[in-house]
């Protein structure tokens, strides 16, 4: 009798029954509870149903708060989701987590083996171990790449396996991640929110910390880069669906995040465009794919990567993690080939098996299929993408599979050099929370694995892929599949480990920051503050609206005139402008999340998703003019918060840069309409509104608003935060503690330029300006803009 049969088992585990034939996470083939989950589920049974959920709504307010996504592709634009944990973490036995490193250390080594032979001596083809056709065919061989020696002397540094237990308890590989692996990051930010949730201090006491794993992987690519050389992680950028993984590995790990247009190389060496000019770099953490790499020998059309960069790989003068053309072993039909080479290479059989495999261009091999295909999954032979059992393209293959053509055994029998056919297996299952107990769910583990000077380390856990229901093709995030973190239970506690130093700091030169990164915070001040300009100035016209009722008024008219002048024109209560303005500055920030406050993207995300709802419900009028005082209040956050606690680098100096230029050229465009001779009665104090200084001016002056008075106190007033001539102020600070190369005994043309509109400023006379000087001023303005981009973001 096992223990399910005669122990009553707690509530939360009234509905939990393994599919009979399938491995468990939680109960062995006996039915005996695995003795690593007993105590957390104790724990969870000590719990109510209602504090169970409140332990995981408090996990995942942490994600949200953090801002952790993924990017979901669809038939449409790609869409940012939620990131799906599943809330119960997969517990694995400290000996079983041994067997299964030591089984993944043997196949590393075998990868490294293949992939230096099919790039070097290709005698694994001539002696017959591998087909010739699955690597001259191959489109994930790439021949610019032969004869290449790394500079590290490796071509593999960072790899993931996906794995999963068979009915018998052992583990097997389901998959080789050899190209680009993602998920470590995303480890992380699962260990970040489990943490939150089980703060009881045992069993987690005895949980294997992550930290030890990132230091040894940063103590890697240090030794790699070399000497005075930067490190950074390559990214496709914004829409890749694991960007949020590579902006939170760049700062956790200290590295630059780059994209392909950050780059140039020069003799061989590859630099980093930044605003102190050309900055040498040691290695790159890529995670874009191999052939996006380089545009002049691989993808000619690919953006994505940068002109030169594999002649820097292949000269020795950069190292890449991992090096262009590994993902070669991510091929399907290599799996058939594995275990033969494996004996051959290492004169030992696979110690973790992967699932059996047959290529069908081979006669023996074909016929096995032929007989077995509706016990099989058939898919295409060269495809580089995950397991068939974790559902792609599971609909080329198994029990419904029918060819139009003719018997499926004729179609195999046509097209088998294309085709490989893999085992169906049946994934093992894991507790999961569903309706107020644990039901098991088919799940795949991640392993990640680092090269270190004392070989391969792994991290110890990882995450695993969890389906949201029996369907095993439902496992990847993608078809709608969840994420657990996995956890590693050793035999007794294990100290604390992070990777902050134990004693003592050192504190890192100034960063460097990437000509891209400053020009997009450069833009994201202007279109922050283009916003607010424009919320300002629909809030005037909609309370003078609900004032008069009158579209006619002459106020409104000139109001009317100027909004439209400036696309905002106000035929709707938010016209689509604003919210596209928005849009505009929420762009320029994705591009710089790595230096961005996670509280600063949930303001501007925040500040979107009201606009969008306000376009649909609000009404002209005093309906309008309140959603717009909402709006305001919600951007001024917004700025507090960047502002108020952005740290005093140089990518806040751009932001604050751009923030200025946009302020005092907006305020110069308005005053050239509203402060006129020939202003209508009212508008002079629109001016004095919009530019937020109503306060200020009944203290400053004794009378009413007059031109000269608007002026004075909106363009020359230099202690005014609106005002012009504050703005030019402002910058001219910024742009002193700029770099500005070796030739600093001399003011630089952006400086000059700066330090005329000051002076000029500063002897004016509000009676000298007229809307054609004010708009001299915009035109010298544009021309600082201009030499400032040309300086340090080209």
């Amino acid at each position: 009798m096992n223990e399910r049969q005669h122990q009553p088992l707690p509530p939360v585990l009234q509905d939990y029954t393994p599919r009979p034939g399938v491995a468990d996470e939680l109960f062995d083939a006996q039915g005996r509870m695995r003795p690593v989950w007993r105590a957390f589920i104790e724990q969870m049974a000590a719990l109510s149903p209602q504090e169970i959920e409140t332990r995981f709504a408090r996990g995942d307010q942490y994600l949200r708060d953090a801002g952790v996504y993924f990017r979901l592709y669809s038939g449409g634009p790609a869409q940012e989701r939620s990131w799906p944990l599943s809330h119960v973490p997969v517990l694995i036995s400290d000996a079983d987590w041994q067997t299964i490193c030591d089984g993944l250390a043997q196949r590393a080594d075998l990868l490294e083996r293949i992939v230096a032979d099919l790039y070097g001596p290709a005698q694994l083809v001539a002696e017959g171990h591998l087909p010739a056709e699955l690597v001259a065919g191959n489109p994930h061989w790439l021949h610019p790449l032969v004869g290449t020696t790394p500079a590290s002397g490796h071509w593999l540094h960072h790899l993931a396996f996906e794995i999963g237990r068979s009915p018998d308890g052992s583990f097997f590989v389901l998959g080789d991640r050899t190209e680009a692996p993602s998920g470590a990051g995303f480890a992380l930010e699962n260990r970040m929110a489990a943490t939150r949730i089980f703060t009881d201090p045992f069993p987690r006491s005895n949980l294997r910390r992550l930290a030890g794993f990132f230091r040894s992987f940063r103590a890697t690519m240090e030794a790699l880069a070399g000497e005075g050389r930067h490190m950074g992680i390559l990214t496709p950028g914004p829409n890749n669906d694991t960007y949020y993984e590579h902006t939170y590995i760049a700062r956790y790990l200290g590295l630059m995040l780059l994209e392909g247009e950050d780059l140039i190389v020069e003799n061989g060496q590859a630099m980093v465009r930044t605003v102190r000019g050309l900055e040498p770099l040691g290695l790159l953490w890529r995670r874009i794919d191999d052939e996006f790499v380089d545009p002049l020998e691989l993808m000619e059309a690919s953006q994505l990567g940068t002109p030169g960069l594999l002649g820097a790989f292949r000269q020795g003068g950069l190292s890449l993690i991992n090096a262009p053309g590994s993902g070669v072993l991510e091929t399907r039909a290599f799996m058939a080939f594995f275990p033969r080479i494996a004996r051959h290479l290492l004169g030992e059989t696979l110690a973790l098996p992967n699932i059996a495999t047959w290529w069908c261009g081979q006669p023996a091999e074909r016929a096995h299929v032929q007989a077995h295909a509706k016990r099989m999954i058939i898919g295409s032979a060269l495809e580089k993408t995950l397991p068939f059992a974790m559902g792609a393209d599971a609909a080329l293959g198994a029990a419904n599979l029918t060819m139009a053509d003719g018997p499926l055994e004729d179609w195999i029998a046509q097209n088998g050099h294309n085709l490989v056919a893999q085992q169906a297996v049946t994934l093992s299952t894991t507790p999961v929370w569903a309706n107020g107990r644990l039901v098991p769910r088919p799940m795949t583990i991640r392993v990640f694995a680092t090269r270190t000077a004392q070989g391969w380390t792994f991290m110890p856990g990882g995450y695993a892929r969890i389906g949201r229901s029996e369907d095993t093709n439902a496992l990847a995030m993608q078809a709608g599949g969840n994420v657990a973190d996995v956890w590693v239970m050793a035999p007794r506690a294990v100290p604390p480990d992070t990777l902050a130093a134990q004693t003592g700091f050192a504190r890192e030169k100034a960063a460097i920051l990437p000509a891209r990164a400053a020009d997009n915070l450069y833009w994201l001040g202007r279109y922050v503050e283009r916003t607010e300009g424009a919320i300002r100035l629909l809030r005037a016209y909609h309370l003078r609206l609900a004032e008069t009722g009158d579209r006619d008024d002459p106020r409104l008219m000139v109001l009317e005139a100027y909004l439209t002048s400036i696309g905002l024109a106000p035929d709707r209560p938010v016209p689509e402008a604003l919210p596209e303005l928005i849009a505009s500055a929420r762009a320029a920030a994705s591009k710089v999340r790595d230096r961005f406050s996670p509280d600063g993207w949930h303001a501007l995300d925040d500040l979107a998703r009201t606009t969008a709802r306000f376009a649909r419900m609000v009404t002209p009028g005093d309906d309008a003019a309140r959603a717009m005082s909402v709006l305001l209040r919600k951007l001024s956050g917004f700025s507090g918060l960047v502002h108020e606690n952005m740290y005093r680098y140089l990518g806040w100096r751009f932001l604050s840069l751009g923030r200025a230029q946009e302020r005092a050229d907006a305020m110069l465009l308005q005053l050239m309409s509203f402060a006129t001779p020939d202003s209508a009665p009212g508008i002079y104090e629109i001016a004095i509104e919009t530019g937020d200084c109503i306060m200020t001016h009944q203290r400053r002056y004794r009378f009413g608003p007059s031109r000269e008075t608007v002026l004075d106190l909106l363009v020359l007033d230099p202690d005014n935060p609106r005002a012009v001539l504050y703005q030019i102020s402002e910058m001219r600070a910024h742009i002193a503690e700029l770099p500005h190369g070796s030739d600093r005994d001399r003011l630089s043309t952006v400086e000059k330029l700066l330090l005329e509109l000051d002076t000029d400023l500063r002897v004016a006379d509000p009676a000298d300006m007229a809307p054609e000087a004010l708009g001299a001023y915009r035109a010298r303005l544009a021309t600082v803009s201009d030499h400032l981009s040309a300086r340090y973001f080209r």
